[in-house]
């Protein structure tokens, strides 16, 4: 069964870090581009950052540029969000989702996703 699953979420005050995970299941990981999203309480949803199939090319929201990092490893089945120099506006409910397609775009067409994961950003 195709499923995406994210975990790392948590609390963590300003200026900390994480690191979020997104186990997939399914399919061949290395055909797709995987994208990083987020929705906060009463926002949209906002592409956070993408990542190609080979890991070639990797897209960034100007929000996270310089403090966000997206990776992959394939032989893992898992797609990596390294989260540096955390703000309280960077609290939200993040996913992962797969693209249809392996090149990254933060407003492709992605069809598939996980449930999310809670990060907040706090003293």
């Amino acid at each position: 069964q195709l499923q995406l699953v994210e975990s790392g979420g948590g609390l963590v005050q300003p200026g900390g870090s994480l690191r979020l995970s997104c186990a997939t299941f399914g399919f061949t990981l290395d055909y797709y581009a995987i994208g990083w999203f987020r929705q906060a309480p009463g926002k949209e949803r906002e592409g956070v950052s993408c990542i190609s199939y080979n890991g070639a090319n990797t897209n960034y929201a100007d929000s996270v540029k310089g403090r966000f990092t997206i990776s992959r490893d394939d032989a893992k089945n898992r797609v990596y969000l390294q989260m540096n120099s955390l703000k309280p506006e960077d609290t939200a409910i993040y996913y992962c989702a797969r693209s249809r397609g392996p090149m990254c775009a933060l407003d492709g067409d992605y069809n598939y996703w996980g449930q999310g994961t809670q990060v907040t950003v706090s003293s």
